[in-house]
């Protein structure tokens, strides 16, 4: 696989690196659906599961729709194209993946600095009391947990919608674009906001867009380099490459 020369040459000379990753590097792992293929899950759209009224108004149901999302995550692993970024931190200075995934396969790859804008579903606390319980496990139990502190339920730590992004990792994600020298797109169109500022922001304070989408997307036109084809295939390569030249 051959690349630009000069982006070869840019990537090289960076210091700072930032991977902005969406779904479609976490679909090459097998996760490529927010439901399951049968059942109750594909009668109902995710807006009406995933926000907390829903989870009030029946909180097993949306429990045990998170249970099979992390099943089906729990039954996958990292792809190449997560692997790579993760050994992009033995190349460069500084390497911050922030990531639209919930799905926590940046940090089971790796990758130490990760960013997550719309939280982890290995992750729960009690909507009471905000005691953690981040150490749960997948069960076949399809009731929702109570906190043993106060009897409150427990939820996914999740940004459902209609909710703020988690408090300060916004604002370490913008930080961290503002001062990147080379800022990957990988797997997602970036149109969704807020997160999709963090290309914009990036580019606005002198960082090289590289998008690393199967497709040309909406960001197409905006990046100075386009890389078309799987993450788990260019990112391999290219990291192998700036490592030769390194």
């Amino acid at each position: 696989m051959e690349f630009d020369k000069r982006l070869l040459s840019q990537i090289k000379a960076a210091n700072n690196i930032v991977f902005f990753t969406g779904a479609g590097i976490s679909a090459e792992s097998g996760i490529s659906t927010f439901r399951g293929k049968d059942g109750l899950w594909n009668k109902l759209k995710p807006e009406e599961l995933a926000n907390f009224n829903a989870f009030l108004k029946n909180p097993d149901m949306v429990w045990e729709w998170y249970q099979l999302r992390k099943k089906i995550i729990d039954e996958n692993k990292p792809n190449p194209g997560h692997l790579a970024i993760a050994d992009c931190e033995n190349i460069f200075e500084n390497v911050t993946v922030i990531t639209q995934n919930v799905d926590n396969l940046h940090r089971r790859a790796g990758s130490k600095n990760v960013l997550e804008l719309h939280g982890n579903i290995e992750k729960n606390y009690c909507i009471k009391c905000k005691t953690r319980y981040d150490d749960l496990k997948s069960t076949n139990d399809k009731k929702v947990p109570k906190c043993t502190k106060c009897g409150g339920l427990i939820r996914p730590d999740i940004v459902w919608f209609g909710e703020m992004l988690p408090l300060g990792v916004f604002e370490a994600a913008e930080k961290a674009a503002m001062n990147s020298d080379i800022c990957f797109v990988v797997g997602t169109s970036a149109v969704v906001f807020p997160a999709a500022n963090i290309p914009q922001l990036a580019r606005q304070y002198g960082s090289i867009i590289v998008e690393i989408n199967i497709e040309a997307t909406e960001l197409t036109s905006y990046a100075q380099y386009s890389l078309f084809g799987a993450a788990g295939v260019v990112l391999p390569e290219l990291v192998k490459q700036i490592n030769e030249m390194k």
